[in-house]
């Protein structure tokens, strides 16, 4: 989100998404070796490389050290080794990428990254640099694991979000679904959906196996079984225990893909196909639609929401129950008269905290997709309760919503931006498994084969 994607950068050392880093360059050389290993050996071949033993131990420690903190359970070893060999591979193809293109990163804006990271966290250089060796990170592992991060951005954006494009028919169509398709009046609309995770970055045995399980899902939900029913059992979606049932909400609060279906589904219906989102594989079925409330201007508009929140990190001797009902306390002491603010500024572990929380004006697109969706079913004045992102555990509260100011070309520049953003993701996710189909992968501990590519 566009105050807080720099947080992410420093949290990304911290972060467990599934069970690999939420960003895979941290923690390379940062736990220590197992106890006794006296020679290093070969884990996998990677092209004219190698990922040694000891550089897979200390992935593994890393991540099962932060599992421990958060009193997360642990994965059998075999299995963690394994996802963590897996997403290191795809790590070292996409640096011998950097190499052959000739990108590089130079020592300022190595120091810039990081000035800009301690300012995010409201400190400066030299307490940042304190807080990260008092959580076992090495200061110079830490410089070494910024300029590869910079160096696989500069990849990505030379590779991949260069020869991103977007149609005017796209733009369109967008600021249609956000203010309404039809003379100024757009149609709610009422979904039960079933979420099946497989994040981007997971590897392809985990992306293919959460595919046929919603596959075998959607056939059931065909064939007559209960959606809610099969929801509230298999759905990994926050609202599992209601059946996946979203309620009303416009087009602009759903996902792209959910209004496309919309328009060829009758009430009752479930989609044919199953939808592949940033999140992993949704089945979604359309109860409703109605005519909504909402009107639009003359000229094309977009929304835009005034928010703030507080941001509980979870590690650190935070565990997730811990930061969830730390939260949920906040949110009754504001509601009963507290300074929501205050609280912020005591509290969240963002940049903005020193601002009482407060993130501006935000456009759609701009969020993380957790926090976006949160945050659109808030009416003004009203907070949320915890909601999990990659960041951590948040409290939302909007302030006020307004249409975005600006000449319509402008406002078009908005939604070309939050359009190619998305775009991106998925392309992204594409050119990596591109060319980890090309790379020569030979691993060699005992037993792990490499995942199918298609």
């Amino acid at each position: 989100m566009k105050k807080l994607r720099l947080a992410a950068f420093a949290a990304s050392i911290f972060a467990v998404a599934g069970l690999l880093p939420a960003t895979p360059v941290f923690a390379q050389g940062l736990a220590p070796a197992a106890a006794g290993q006296t020679a290093d050996t070969i884990a996998a071949v990677v092209n004219d490389g190698v990922i040694t033993q000891r550089e897979l131990d200390n992935r593994v420690g890393l991540i099962t050290r932060r599992l421990n903190q958060q009193n997360a359970p642990v994965p059998p070893m075999d299995q963690l080794q394994a996802q963590v060999l897996n997403q290191m591979v795809l790590e070292r193809i996409q640096l011998q990428k950097a190499k052959e293109d000739g990108i590089s990163v130079d020592d300022a804006a190595v120091q810039r990254t990081l000035e800009r990271l301690a300012q995010a966290n409201g400190m400066d250089l030299a307490t940042y640099r304190a807080r990260i060796e008092a959580a076992g990170v090495p200061w110079d592992t830490f410089q070494k694991d910024a300029r590869t991060e910079l160096t696989l951005s500069k990849l990505r954006e030379k590779e991949v979000d260069s020869k991103i494009s977007v149609s005017d028919a796209e733009v369109a169509n967008y600021i249609a679904s956000q203010r309404g398709p039809n003379a100024g009046q757009q149609n709610d609309l009422h979904f039960e959906h079933i979420l099946i995770k497989a994040p981007l970055n997971a590897s392809q045995t985990d992306i293919e196996a959460a595919q046929k399980k919603a596959d075998d899902l959607l056939k059931e939900a065909q064939s007559g079984s209960k959606f809610s029913s099969l929801a509230k059992s298999n759905s990994q979606a926050a609202d599992a225990s209601k059946g996946g049932d979203m309620g009303f909400l416009p087009p602009s609060k759903l996902p792209p893909e959910w209004v496309t279906a919309a328009s060829t589904l009758r009430p009752g219906e479930v989609n044919p196909s199953v939808i592949r989102t940033n999140d992993g594989f949704e089945i979604v079925r359309l109860v409703e639609r109605r005519q909504g409330q909402g009107t639009s201007a003359s000229a094309p508009q977009l929304v835009q929401t005034h928010v703030r929140h507080i941001l509980l990190r979870v590690g650190d001797g935070m565990s997730e129950p811990q930061a969830r009902e730390k939260l949920l306390e906040i949110k009754k002491e504001v509601q009963a008269g507290g300074d929501f603010a205050k609280f912020a500024h005591t509290y969240s572990q963002d940049g903005s905290a020193s601002q009482g929380g407060d993130l501006g004006w935000i456009s759609p697109g701009e969020t993380v997709p957790e926090f976006e969706r949160a945050m659109n079913t808030l009416q003004d004045g009203q907070i949320s309760d915890p909601v999990r992102t990659e960041y951590g555990y948040h409290l939302i509260q909007v302030l006020g919503r307004r249409e975005a100011e600006g000449s319509v070309a402008q406002q078009m520049d908005l939604a070309r931006q939050a359009i190619g953003q998305r775009k991106a993701e998925q392309a992204y996710a594409d050119w990596l498994r591109q060319l980890r189909d090309t790379a020569y992968v030979d691993y060699k501990i005992s037993g792990l084969t490499p995942p199918q590519t298609h």
